[in-house]
């Protein structure tokens, strides 16, 4: 017998307020179809004053534990995703970890952008498969507005705040693809071209937060090649052809961006689940709160095969293929 890891529920937090482009015409010098054009968003959601990641993170994290039909007390660890923390410490994990009277095992923040939820899942499955735990609350949770410049039309119309979690439990499998959970995951990074995105700030250079600095045409250039490379790498280690993908469910940074990953790999549009329109690029919470829209409005269902895929700064840039 083999363990997989299973999802049991899924969960989110979307804040109230939503800002459409037409609000960010009056903000800064860009228009509503240029937006949408270059990037197919229409709208994002910006946190309240006072609204933290970490608040956003604990409403996620309650909706999954509800759909998993779980308390605080059956979940082992969390581990969270994100770049925006509240404080540079403690992390934003043992926040959820207190607000959900969750007693036991392990709580930490893992950084890896917008990939963060990609490698978050890979060490919540190794922690499963190998016992430290039997269930985990993976949570990504990000305010990207905290570090947007309001002046830099380039960024601040991309970005948006939210929080999407599930619940994992290991389970005992056959070992074959039909089984349901986290099929095989697969991470990669690139330090080399940090600099095409970045925030210009931090604790031990600034002592600031600072803002987001993205170079768009070299970020988008390598994004559908590393994209596409690593969902072909998860197909071909599995064995599969993209036929037998019911979804894609990518990182929504740009609707470009996921065009062009879906035509390189033969993929079908409406077999893509699409939030940017209505999310922006909320970096870490963009898989989950997708995913979360999906299985809670009855597109995604039991047995569906998945394939997620995210690329953040760093490069960093992962896929996972799980049964749900």
């Amino acid at each position: 017998m083999t363990i997989r890891s299973v999802i049991l529920g899924t969960g989110s937090c979307l804040p109230e307020r939503t800002m459409t482009n037409k609000d960010l015409e009056a903000i800064v010098d860009t228009s509503d179809e240029w937006i949408v054009q270059r990037t197919g968003i229409r709208e994002r959601r910006i946190a309240a004053d006072g609204q933290t990641t970490a608040d956003m993170a604990i409403e996620s994290a309650r909706h999954a534990l509800q759909a998993a039909g779980l308390h605080g007390a059956d979940i082992d660890g969390v581990i969270v995703a994100t770049s925006t923390p509240d404080t540079t410490f403690p992390s934003v994990a043992v926040k959820v970890q207190a607000a959900l009277n969750i007693c036991q095992g392990p709580a930490f923040d893992v950084h890896a952008v917008c990939a963060g939820f990609i490698y978050a899942l890979t060490v919540a499955d190794s922690l499963l498969r190998t016992g430290v735990a039997r269930r985990l609350l993976v949570v990504g949770a990000e305010k990207m507005s905290s570090i947007l410049n309001w002046e830099d039309r380039t960024t601040c119309v991309l970005f948006g705040d939210g929080a999407g979690a599930l619940v994992l439990e290991a389970q005992e499998g056959r070992g074959e693809i039909a089984d349901r959970g986290i099929i095989s995951t697969h991470l990669h990074a690139d330090g080399h071209l940090r600099d095409i995105l970045y925030v210009n700030g931090g604790v031990s250079s600034t002592q600031t937060a600072g803002h987001i600095v993205m170079e768009g045409k070299e970020v988008f250039r390598h994004a559908v090649a590393l994209m596409a490379d690593v969902v072909t790498e998860a197909m071909s280690h599995n064995g599969i052809g993209p036929e037998e993908i019911d979804w894609l469910v990518p990182h929504q940074a740009n609707i470009r961006i996921i065009e062009g990953t879906a035509r390189k790999l033969d993929v079908r549009l409406d077999q893509v689940i699409l939030t940017v329109d209505r999310h922006g690029n909320t970096s870490a919470a963009s898989i989950p709160l997708a995913l979360d829209e999906a299985v809670r409005d009855g597109r995604i269902q039991r047995g569906h095969l998945m394939l997620l895929e995210a690329l953040g700064s760093g490069l960093t840039w992962g896929a996972a293929l799980i049964r749900y």
